[in-house]
């Protein structure tokens, strides 16, 4: 079997991830790079041994050796790449999220459908090996209907500035780059249902506090301390079809003692914690009971989540099997997020019919 020869678009801090990962898995081989810059193209060529830069997109949609690219672009350009690169035959990983709203997202979809090809989605918290086990324990019955949930990362000086803070390239500002990954990860738990109604605030208050001294945080390689465009908080309540609910709050900078991240179920039979560390709460014998399991990552671990995302979209690719965030799961949270901003902008509930 030959392996599937993948080309990455885009080398921003997160391709690291993506290079890393394909080189890791035995079924996939790095064939090829694009960067709208020649030069970090290159760069990373030389540091990863690949053979064949392209110096124009079309490039790489044209080349029939490519049978997969991996998108790690700006967020505004996602649903372009995916559906030129679905157009010509290509599979498509994509960070998230999957476009810039729900219009773009819904063009994604008929694409995926019209050329047959796989696309998934990079919603990596679902391949953690905390998710994969909590998975287990829903899918088997222990938490019952799974009623509500909280989804939440704060973060109090977090603000990465560059393109992740000019809302023209990004599309939104916590909501969309952490809010995405904890409001997905509850509602994957939750069983995936069909939102009815959205009440949301978004909040501009702090900026991005390039002021603050003598505290780290990560910067984006064009960050500048005084431009931002994207909110500082974002908090939101979803109700789905199915009576079910999920709080969520979100932040890149806020006045808060310390960073916060929490991803809560709660079910007729059980609850569970997925972090910041995994526990489940059952009852049994009239007593509550705190299950804590015995895994190796009872938190989110980056890198293991990644490369088990990697291996499931090669797996994907190469079998024809349904990927495990399919298209039609990111158009549902683009929906929500969309969903959150228009709820915030309008001032009332919005309703999904």
């Amino acid at each position: 079997m030959e392996p599937l020869r993948v080309c990455i678009i885009g080398t921003g801090s997160i391709s690291d991830m993506h290079f890393k990962s394909f080189a890791n898995n035995p079924d996939a081989t790095l064939y090829g790079v694009f960067d709208y810059s020649a030069e970090r193209a290159e760069a990373k060529a030389e540091q990863y041994g690949i053979s064949h830069v392209y110096r124009h997109i079309e490039e790489v949609y044209s080349d029939p050796n490519v049978d997969a690219v991996s998108i790690c672009t700006w967020n505004n350009s996602h649903a372009e790449i995916s559906v030129g690169a679905l157009n010509a035959g290509k599979h498509v990983l994509v960070e998230k999220p999957l476009a810039m709203n729900v219009e773009e997202a819904l063009k994604v979809e008929a694409a995926v459908r019209n050329s047959g090809k796989t696309l998934q989605v990079g919603f990596v918290r679902r391949f953690a090996t905390n998710t994969k086990v909590l998975k287990s324990f829903v899918d088997n019955g222990a938490l019952g209907d799974i009623y509500y949930a909280k989804a939440s990362c704060l973060r109090r000086l977090g603000n990465p500035g560059g393109w992740f803070a000019d809302k023209d390239r990004s599309g939104g500002g916590p909501l969309i780059d952490l809010g995405v990954h904890v409001i997905d990860v509850c509602w994957y738990l939750m069983g995936r249902p069909k939102v009815k109604s959205i009440s949301g605030n978004v909040y501009s208050k702090l900026g991005n506090r390039g002021n603050v001294e003598n505290l780290n945080f990560y910067k984006a390689a064009d960050y500048h301390k005084d431009r931002n465009t994207v909110e500082d908080l974002a908090n939101a309540l979803i109700t789905f079809e199915n009576g079910a609910s999920l709080l969520v709050d979100v932040s890149y900078t806020l006045h808060a003692k310390q960073d916060e991240i929490g991803v809560k179920l709660y079910g007729t039979k059980g609850g569970a914690e997925l972090e910041p560390e995994l526990a489940i709460v059952s009852e049994e014998n009239n007593t509550i009971l705190n299950i804590h399991p015995q895994i190796d990552h009872l938190s989110f671990d980056f890198a293991n989540a990644f490369q088990n995302q990697i291996d499931s979209f090669v797996s994907s690719c190469i079998t024809g099997t349904n990927p495990a965030a399919p298209v039609e799961d990111g158009v549902e949270m683009m929906k929500i997020l969309a969903g959150i901003y228009e709820a915030a902008d309008k001032k009332c509930e919005v309703t999904f019919a």
